[in-house]
């Protein structure tokens, strides 16, 4: 009979923890509910804006591929271009010196003092030639040598261009050039 005085109360103390729940659970809703109204206007906004970073995204992932395929070419043609632009250390001065004679030659230049100056360090079998020279002669002969270097088989870079002397229509000129020799 105990268990039976008990069970009205047992039922009440259920039915009020139900409704305690179903209120907590009204509750929530309704925050969820007020906290996610959007507009639709909002909506189809942030999925536009959702779907162009996704197409953003796939475009740096294509752009990446694309990069990644095109690496073996690329060390191709720096190894092609690491064996026909840079003089092997040898035969380099000699080869420089021939060709900076023959384009100052067809520009119509004198060109004198010559010098060259190796890198004390070399980086990637690549060793970097420091090249100084004064060439004489008239404003078109040094255009015509400097795009004469520019077109030359051999690499230059001219890091300096002054000018020392200029009297009626020469002038002379101190370059200073760099190329590298491939050790």
């Amino acid at each position: 009979m105990n268990a039976n005085t008990n069970w009205p109360r047992t039922k009440r103390i259920v039915t009020i923890a139900l409704a305690v729940l179903l209120a907590v659970d009204v509750a929530v809703g309704v925050f969820l509910w007020r906290t996610s109204r959007q507009r639709p206007a909002d909506l189809r906004v942030e999925l536009n804006h959702l779907k162009l970073e996704a197409r953003l995204r796939q475009a740096d992932i294509a752009r990446g591929q694309k990069i990644r395929a095109s690496l073996p070419q690329v060390g191709k043609d720096c190894g092609q271009f690491y064996q026909s632009a840079f003089l092997p250390a040898g035969t380099g001065y000699s080869t420089i010196d021939a060709d900076l004679s023959s384009i100052a030659q067809k520009a119509g230049l004198r060109i004198s003092d010559t010098a060259y100056k190796a890198a004390s360090s070399e980086n990637h079998g690549v060793k970097e030639i420091s090249i100084s020279t004064s060439v004489d002669g008239s404003y078109a002969s040094v255009i015509q040598f400097i795009n004469g270097l520019e077109r030359s088989n051999n690499f230059y870079m001219l890091n300096d261009l002054q000018l020392t002397s200029a009297k009626g229509g020469a002038i002379k000129l101190d370059l200073k050039l760099r190329t590298f020799f491939r050790s």
